[in-house]
């Protein structure tokens, strides 16, 4: 009979999904754990302002010498190691490596008060010092996460640790503030719109009145406190579909009662802030010095950030040793998901085929190489970047991203100046238009266009991401709607798709919403990607600059970035309107500062078409099949 950490192991390496590994017997799990690893839990590791951050040691059992170290660092609860984080330490030590997993400062049996991504800038630093000091470390440390547990790494790595040797980063846009084209805060905004993900999610992580035990306990007593009390909370319940429509949104968590905190200091901020360049967010201005093997996923909430990001290290890391060694994977999942590749993928309502991939024996072989010191592991004809081409549903491999084949194609909107809804006569032709036109349709902020599906996460159940079919939203007469002809052989886009459209409005500020669809033989339209823009922001998120009545402007929003094959058959759709709600905030079209208002004015919005005054996309078209 196969062991437990056997079936563990081939179940890794096929990829099964993740709600599979919760379904397993994790008693069955610890008793594995405690066979294989001496466990110290509870240990005090000092920062260097005299704060202490709980921290569990999982060292492989007679081993002797120094071993190298994977480390988690998560601002959640792992008081009784669980899921994936209790997958992460079997597999880690069954191989050679501590396992380390610490909370951050301010969360659970942590000292201090919690900040968002967790003082990585010290903090992070001050681990990885205290682990390679350590008799049983051999003084290389890698790191691993999804999303909170990654988006640290990030800062971390401009500090280049000589201990940190690798890095693991899976989901890890709310780690960046701003990188080329994408200024977005940590996830905060979106084209200067704010996204509203991080409403709920502070809700429940930002907790100033959060019970603590008293500090100078002994490592065994706060280990046997944890044993009856894990000092987690448990907030009301809210029901966020109904809350995220109140107004002014700056009192929004106020009005649940909460007092003043993180939210409250992040809304008031506008893009450009000052305090956004203070904080654990890391900026394209810093140096990088760490190895890293990236996973992001398509239908996350920041694949476009994860992926410029990418480029930025492998063009501006701290050496030659660093920039040669950067990979990626792109999987078309959800959020933190890519442990739910399997042989029938469904993402949303989308079949995206057999996506399974060796996600575990591929990290390890990294890890090895770099954190063990192993030459032999990962071998020099491993991909750079790896990525799902969705539609056609095959692993693609290329050396740079884009994939270097990749053309910019432009395909341009027009109609006959009725494109308002599915019904309309919107148009989309790789030819601009010969013939001016427009259409306009009438944005109120008090009825916004639903939000379905897309790139999200963590958003308290307001959006469902995923491929969902987005003809309840086309209906709508305040959504234009173009599309192209049925494709007569498939066409691959793979890459940053960018956005230029000509508009005007009949208000100072307004917003414009931009989104990729695929259309199927039989109408289903499947959203891609989709980009906002908040039109005062059309010059700078350092500045704003406000629209004058009828004036016509050329607005580039933040790019959308996928990899898709439209089939044969299949037609490419572009939807323009004013809002994605609750996906992002409404803007209520005053002019005024927004989040601090409760009502909002209708605005007249219009999309030129015109020799003129041209709006088309930007396509990366990759001819043929770059299959692995």
């Amino acid at each position: 009979m196969r062991s437990i950490l056997a079936v563990l192991l081939l179940g890794l390496a096929s990829a099964a999904p993740a709600q599979q590994y919760f379904q397993w017997d994790e008693d069955k799990l610890r008793e594995e754990l405690a066979r294989i690893a001496d466990a110290t839990r509870k240990v005090n590791v000092p920062m260097r302002d005299g704060i202490h951050l709980s921290t569990d040691v999982y060292l492989p059992k007679d081993t002797s010498g120094g071993v190298p170290t994977i480390f988690w660092r998560t601002p959640y609860n792992y008081n009784s190691l669980s899921g994936v984080r209790l997958i992460q330490a079997v597999v880690a030590v069954s191989r050679g490596y501590a396992f380390v997993i610490q909370n951050e400062r301010g969360r659970y049996f942590s000292e201090g008060e919690f900040t968002i991504l967790g003082n990585p800038r010290t903090d992070g630093y001050d681990a990885i010092s205290w682990i390679a000091e350590q008799d049983w470390s051999n003084g290389r440390v890698g790191t691993i996460g999804c999303s909170s547990s990654a988006e640290w790494q990030l800062a971390l790595a401009a500090m280049d640790h000589p201990a940190h040797t690798a890095m693991v980063p899976m989901a890890s846009g709310a780690g960046i503030g701003r990188v080329g084209d994408f200024h977005e805060q940590g996830n905060w905004y979106r084209g200067g719109a704010q996204r509203t993900l991080f409403y709920p999610w502070l809700y429940f992580v930002d907790n100033p009145l959060r019970a603590q035990i008293p500090t100078g306990l002994d490592r065994e007593t706060r280990e046997r406190i944890s044993g009856y009390n894990d000092l987690a909370t448990d907030k009301p319940k809210v029901d966020w579909k109904k809350h995220i429509n109140f107004l002014p949104i700056q009192d929004l968590l106020l009005e649940l009662g909460e007092p003043p905190g993180t939210f409250e200091e992040f809304i008031a901020r506008k893009p450009g802030d000052k305090g956004w360049y203070e904080g654990g967010l890391y900026h394209d201005d810093e140096g990088w010095g760490v190895p890293a093997f990236w996973f992001n996923s398509w239908y996350d909430v920041s694949i476009g950030p994860n992926m410029a990001l990418y480029n930025h290290v492998r063009e501006n890391g701290n050496d030659s040793e660093v920039r040669n060694n950067q990979f990626a994977v792109i999987a078309p999942v959800e959020h933190c998901n890519v442990m739910g590749m399997k042989e029938k993928t469904i993402v949303g309502a989308r079949d995206m085929g057999d996506t399974r991939f060796d996600l575990i024996g591929e990290i390890y072989a990294f890890f090895d190489r770099f954190v063990a010191s192993d030459g032999n592991a990962m071998g020099g004809e491993t991909p750079r970047v790896r990525y799902y081409t969705m539609g056609g549903n095959r692993w693609s491999a290329a050396d740079n991203w884009p994939p270097e084949a990749a053309e910019e194609t432009r395909l341009y909107l027009s109609s006959d100046g009725n494109a308002n809804s599915l019904y309309g006569d919107g148009r989309l032709s790789f030819e601009p238009p010969a013939s001016s036109g427009s259409d306009s349709f009438v944005y109120d902020p008090m009825n916004p266009v639903q939000t379905i599906g897309g790139g999200d996460c963590c958003n308290g159940g307001t959006v469902i991401p995923g491929a969902f079919d987005q003809r309840p939203i086309q209906a709508r007469a305040d959504v234009l709607v173009y599309t192209s002809e049925p494709l007569e052989a498939p066409l691959e886009v793979s890459g940053f798709v960018d956005a230029v459209l000509s508009v005007s409005s009949d208000a100072r500020d307004t917003d414009f919403t931009v989104k990729l669809v695929d259309v199927l033989p039989d109408g289903t339209a499947y959203i891609v990607d989709d980009t906002i823009l908040r039109a005062r922001y059309r010059d700078g998120y350092d500045r704003e600059v406000f629209m004058e009545d009828g004036k016509i402007y050329e607005i580039d929003f933040t790019p959308m970035t996928t990899s898709i094959e439209f089939q044969e058959g299949h037609r490419i759709r572009v939807e323009v309107s004013s809002s994605s709600f609750p996906k992002y905030v409404r803007n209520l079209n005053t002019g005024g500062n927004n989040v601090d208002e409760s009502e909002g004015v209708a605005a007249t919005n219009t999309i030129h078409h015109a020799p003129g005054h041209l709006s088309y996309l930007v396509l990366p078209v990759v001819p043929g099949e770059q299959a692995e």
